[in-house]
C-alpha cells in the first residue's frame, strides 16, 4: 500500500497534465457558443456544484476553515485566473496562451522568496534567466502589434495562479484544512465575481446547444472541479514552485492539440522561446529533485 501511495502524486500529475492540456482546445471551442465572462462563470458554477456534491457524498463537513484566506485564494486562483485566461483565449490562440500562462513557475518562485522563505540559490538563477529569456522571445515586446494584449492577459493569468499557489501553501502551513473542502469553498468564492461580471458586462447570449453542454460538462467536472482538487493534492506534498513545475506537461499537450486541431504555426523566435522556457523550468525541476534526494526530511516536512 505504501508503494502504491508513493505513485499517487505522479499519477495525479499525468491526469492533470493531459486534462488541462486538452482543456485549452475545448475552451477555445466553448467560446464559439458562449461569451468569455459567461463561459467562465458557467464553468466555475458547474465546478462548485460538482465539488459540493463530492463533499456531501464523501461524508465531509461543509464548515469553512480560515474564511479570509480561503476568500483570497478563491479571488486570486479562481476568479482572477479564469477572467484573464478566458479573455486571453479570445485575443489569441490556445497554444501560445497556454505557454504564457504556464510560465507561472517562475512567478511562483519569485513570490515564494519573500513570502514563504524559499530562496533562489546557485543554479536556480541560471534556470530563472533561461525562463525569462524565453518569455521575452515569446512576448516580443519590440514587436508592438495587437496580439501583445493577449500576451499581457496570459501573463496576468499566470501571476494570479502563482499568487493563489502561495496563498494555499501558506494556509496549509499554518492551518489544517481538508483539501476537497478547501477546493469547494475556493471555487464558490471564485465563482461569485465571475457571475457578477457575466451579468454586468454586456455580452451575447449563450447558445445552450448539445455540443456546448458537453463541453461545459467536461470543463466543469473534469477540468475545473477534479483538476483543481488534484492541484491542491499535489501542492500539499511538494514545495510551491516545485508543484508549479510539475505540470509542465500541460502546455506541451495544449500546443500539440492546438496544432492538430487549429493548424497553428509558430515563428522561429516563439519556438526558441518555448525551448528556453522548457529548459529553464526543467533545470529548476531537476535542481528541486536533487535537493530532495540530499535532504529527504524536507519532503516529510512538506507533507505534515
Amino acid at each position: 500500500m505504501s508503494e502504491y501511495r508513493r505513485w499517487l502524486p505522479a499519477l495525479a500529475l499525468i491526469v492533470l497534465s493531459l486534462t488541462w492540456g486538452y482543456t485549452w482546445v475545448l475552451a477555445k471551442q466553448g467560446l464559439a457558443y458562449a461569451p468569455p465572462f459567461a463561459f467562465a462563470a458557467e464553468r466555475c458554477v458547474g465546478a462548485a456544484l460538482a465539488l459540493l456534491i463530492a463533499v456531501k457524498l464523501s461524508g465531509r463537513r461543509l464548515s469553512l476553515v480560515a474564511p479570509r484566506q480561503t476568500i483570497a485564494i478563491g479571488l486570486a486562483q479562481v476568479a482572477g485566473f479564469m477572467i484573464f485566461q478566458t479573455w486571453a483565449l479570445v485575443e489569441g490562440g490556445p497554444g501560445k496562451t497556454a505557454v504564457l500562462i504556464f510560465t507561472m513557475p517562475i512567478w511562483t518562485l519569485l513570490l515564494a522568496w519573500p513570502i514563504l522563505g524559499e530562496r533562489v540559490r546557485g543554479k536556480q538563477w541560471l534556470a530563472a534567466a533561461s525562463t525569462l529569456g524565453g518569455l521575452l522571445l515569446i512576448i516580443e515586446p519590440w514587436d508592438m502589434h495587437a496580439s501583445l494584449f493577449s500576451k499581457f492577459l496570459g501573463l496576468m493569468a499566470a501571476l494570479c495562479w502563482a499568487t493563489g499557489t502561495i496563498l494555499i501553501k501558506r494556509l496549509r502551513g499554518k492551518t489544517p484544512v481538508d483539501l476537497l473542502t478547501l477546493t469547494m469553498w475556493q471555487m464558490i468564492f471564485g465563482a461569485v465575481p465571475l457571475v457578477l461580471l457575466a451579468f454586468i458586462v454586456p455580452e451575447r447570449s449563450t447558445d445552450w446547444s448539445g455540443s456546448y453542454l458537453g463541453i461545459l460538462a467536461f470543463m466543469s467536472i473534469a477540468s475545473t472541479a477534479m483538476c483543481w482538487w488534484l492541484w491542491i493534492y499535489i501542492l500539499d506534498r511538494v514545495p510551491a514552485w516545485e508543484a508549479s513545475l510539475s505540470v509542465l506537461g500541460t502546455p506541451v499537450v495544449a500546443i500539440l492539440s492546438s496544432r492538430l486541431i487549429f493548424g497553428e504555426a509558430f515563428k522561429s523566435t516563439e519556438i526558441a522561446g518555448i525551448l528556453l522556457i522548457g529548459s529553464g523550468l526543467a533545470l529548476l525541476s531537476l535542481l528541486g529533485w536533487a535537493a530532495s534526494r540530499r535532504n529527504p526530511a524536507r519532503i516529510i516536512e512538506e507533507k505534515t
